[in-house]
């Protein structure tokens, strides 16, 4: 995991979710975000989604949140189905090359960005990774946030004076 100091902001993006509405990566200022970028003909997607969901409803009241972006080009027609059938309990989302883009242009599925409470990444899984490292990941990034003492929250949405 990078160290604080260097972590860079996640860019922010708005896009769809299964309802139509609107959703910004900056609605979720002061949380933990596990933003998972993914495809239902992926196979190891297809592993790596159930563990998300044990990690929603694991750690969702500790301030933690995880965004799937859908990268499949059948659009809503090919996702809908799936996290219906899946009962995914998070927020998915219809992404887009714009968003890829503002990522690093993803090449690869599953790809999944472990952004801290400030909004900055601190680590990317690119591929099929151990379902511990995302909890060790999780937990590290929850932690971190409490040792880090007050104001924490108010930082997020404020600029850092510490350049």
């Amino acid at each position: 995991m990078k160290p604080p100091e260097v972590r860079q902001k996640a860019p922010d993006f708005t896009l769809r979710d299964s309802e139509g509405r609107q959703v910004k990566l900056s609605d979720y200022a002061g949380k933990v975000v596990l933003l998972n970028f993914f495809a239902t003909w992926c196979a190891p997607c297809r592993v790596e989604i159930p563990w998300f969901m044990d990690f929603e409803k694991e750690f969702k009241d500790r301030g933690f949140a995880v965004l799937g972006v859908s990268m499949d080009e059948d659009g809503w027609e090919a996702v809908k189905p799936y996290i219906e059938r899946m009962r995914v309990n998070y927020r998915v989302l219809m992404g887009d090359s714009l968003v890829s883009d503002l990522y690093g242009g993803v090449e690869s599925l599953p790809t999944s960005f472990m952004i801290d409470r400030n909004g900055r990444v601190a680590r990317v899984h690119i591929g099929l990774v151990n379902r511990n490292e995302y909890q060790n990941d999780i937990n590290a990034l929850l932690d971190q946030t409490h040792a880090g003492g007050g104001g924490v929250l108010a930082g997020a949405a404020a600029g850092s004076s510490a350049e």
